[in-house]
């Protein structure tokens, strides 16, 4: 069996990926995952490798991915990157993919042998109220500003419920159509044993976590009496709808 080389975090939005990306780029060993991928972030990425780039896109992908698995990989050898649905598209558009090879090939020719963790948030209610107010109010995570006032919207906020439903099911999909055993792993997972989450990853690359380490999150926790008034409405707005 070859042991992969590093790790790609497939998620959708609001499902705890930043803390879980800050706890385990802390530990030195397991890569610095970041969301290099994201098509709307690539220009200011680009930017950070000193790559040319015309209209907001790099104008070599392929030295912005060579790039990316430089800046992602600890000094163990090991990579990690962030991906939400759809990113993968733009990966296949810049690395030219070849007629008949798998997404999962065209990854690993670019990025080396890779693993795949899952995560997903079991209150997809939840999820959903999160991801509204982020888009309302721009705060995405501590440090952003918030420059305006967020209010419930249940159209917004159930057609987010479908939105998280289908990426989560592409993305099975995906791993199902690539022969992937992705390392399922939760939000509440993730908030309840940081650590053994974090080890859990650890395990799969074969790669231990040093003894000393101790997760100490960076990011607070955002949800507050807002969220579960939102959550509320939208539970109950759901229970009226028909599926």
């Amino acid at each position: 069996m070859v042991v992969p080389t590093g790790y790609i975090l497939c998620s959708t939005p609001r499902t705890g990926s930043t803390l879980l990306c800050s706890l385990l780029s802390s530990t030195d060993v397991l890569g610095h995952p970041e969301s290099y991928f994201r098509e709307p972030d690539e220009d200011a990425w680009a930017r950070r490798f000193a790559l040319p780039t015309v209209r907001q896109r790099v104008r070599d992908y392929q030295s912005f991915v060579q790039a990316v698995r430089v800046a992602a990989t600890t000094a163990n050898g090991v990579f990690a990157a962030r991906i939400m649905w759809g990113s993968i598209q733009r990966i296949a558009a810049g690395l030219e993919k070849s007629p008949g090879q798998t997404d999962l090939a065209m990854l690993e020719d670019a990025l080396g042998q890779l693993t795949f963790v899952h995560l997903t948030r079991d209150d997809v209610v939840a999820q959903a109220v999160s991801w509204a107010r982020a888009e309302q109010t721009g705060y995405w995570q501590h440090g952003d500003t918030v420059p305006r006032r967020p209010e419930p919207d249940l159209q917004q906020m159930t057609d987010l419920v479908g939105t998280i439903r289908a990426h989560n099911s592409s993305w099975r999909a995906w791993f199902a159509s690539n022969g992937i055993d992705p390392h399922e792993l939760s939000y509440e997972q993730v908030i309840a044993e940081p650590r053994i989450a974090v080890e859990g990853i650890a395990a799969r690359l074969q790669v231990d976590v040093p003894a000393d380490w101790r997760p100490r999150p960076t990011h607070e926790k955002q949800a507050d009496e807002t969220n579960e008034q939102w959550a509320a409405l939208l539970r109950l707005a759901l229970t009226r709808t028909p599926e």
